[in-house]
């Protein structure tokens, strides 16, 4: 069995590498970052380093031409400004000011056929993704429900003759219970990026970085990426 883990150098997908290194080994695993134009292009600074700090190959693409009309607040060429509340408070007043249009189905696809060519043979091979519930809060993203990575995993195994199957060991799970996976293993959450904005410390106000604190303060632990 190989793994391929689509890493943002975040929280997420750093803690489905630990998962899946320890499930093989850092031999049978790679990691796949995409750019879409993301205006926190810091993200890919860490996902190289987790990879390094695994000692796993590392291979990046970019799709930014897709995504380059969306006017979602993550692009680094749009309009629209960061939000800087919780998931369910922008999802009040609708979507979410940081949805970007069909990325985790456009990133798993891509991710599906890069791992069918560059494996070789008939080995099977899984995908990690990291999402979990606190995703679907207020339904922020919806392509990080246990009904989108349902359709798409079918989708993708029926493309590829059954051989590669989407893996989202913490889809039904809160980023707290992540963090506490990640504790447990060893995860190395000082070298990794949360934050949507592009600057040179957290801002600790994005949807995303409010999370993070949450998830760390929710097991009494300090977040070394924030408090060296």
């Amino acid at each position: 069995m190989k793994a391929v883990i689509l890493s943002s150098g975040g929280i997420d997908s750093t803690t489905c590498l630990g998962l899946a290194v320890e499930k093989y080994s850092s031999a049978d695993v790679i990691t796949l970052s995409i750019y879409y134009g993301q205006r926190h292009q810091r993200e890919l600074q860490s996902a190289r380093a987790v990879a390094q700090h695994y000692g796993v190959p590392h291979y990046e693409f970019d799709a930014a031409a897709i995504f380059e009309p969306s006017d979602s607040a993550l692009i680094k060429n749009s309009a629209r400004s960061l939000e800087h509340s919780s998931y369910a408070q922008q999802s009040a007043d609708g979507k979410v000011s940081t949805y970007v249009p069909f990325r985790n189905g456009l990133m798993l696809s891509m991710a599906a056929s890069f791992a069918d060519g560059f494996f070789k043979g008939d080995e099977p091979v899984e995908i990690y993704i990291g999402v979990h519930a606190d995703d679907v809060a207020g339904s922020a993203y919806p392509d990080c429900t246990v009904e989108f990575v349902d359709a798409i995993g079918r989708a993708i195994s029926l493309g590829t003759y059954d051989r590669i199957k989407i893996v989202a060991p913490f889809v039904t799970s809160n980023k707290a219970a992540v963090v506490k996976r990640g504790l447990e293993l060893g995860v190395p959450y000082h070298i990794t990026w949360s934050c949507y904005d592009d600057l040179d410390a957290p801002c600790g106000k994005c949807a995303t970085c409010l999370d993070r604190a949450a998830a760390f303060k929710a097991n009494g632990a300090v977040d070394p990426a924030v408090n060296p």
